[in-house]
């Protein structure tokens, strides 16, 4: 088997994501994106702030505009709650130094589809006395399926 191959290290011992960051800053029209970047992130950390843990975790800031913000969550129950909860998101953003005058509030299903976790899958190899006993086993069963399945068994865990 031949071995991946590495892109070549930058020469700046920086991360990519900073060296990326430093570019975007250096262009005219990137510093606008990350100005405004910077900016949805620190006011959806106050946002964060001033939600329910339960509502923070899925609500994120989806546009600023003048002083109007939108914000996005997964489900209409979530949107049915932040909507009550507006007033109260206005008074605590407002006193963080935020100019803004009123919420709105968006459905994005896709918010809910992005935060799914495969969990890593645990395997175990067989020890000698299992493979001995799916030895005997596929050597008892006549030629079929079952004996099939077995063999691939067998010589996917004696390849280990």
């Amino acid at each position: 088997m031949s071995r991946p191959v590495r892109p070549p290290r930058p020469l700046n011992k920086e991360l990519p994501a900073t060296l990326a960051v430093s570019w975007l800053g250096s262009d005219q029209h990137g510093s606008q994106v990350l100005a405004t970047a910077r900016q949805l992130i620190a006011v959806e950390h106050a946002a964060k702030n001033a939600l329910p843990p339960a509502l923070a975790s899925v609500c994120r800031v989806a546009r600023i505009d003048r002083q109007q913000i939108t914000l996005a969550v997964p489900s209409p129950a979530y949107a049915a709650k932040l909507r009550q909860l507006a007033p109260r998101i206005l008074l605590l953003l407002n006193g963080s130094g935020w100019n803004l005058n009123e919420i709105s509030v968006k459905v994005q299903a896709s918010l809910l589809q992005s935060r799914t976790e495969t969990p890593l899958r645990q395997v175990e190899p067989l020890d000698d006395k299992a493979l001995h006993a799916f030895d005997e086993l596929q050597n008892k069963l006549p030629p079929g399926p079952l004996a099939e399945a077995i063999k691939r068994l067998l010589g996917h865990h004696r390849e280990r």
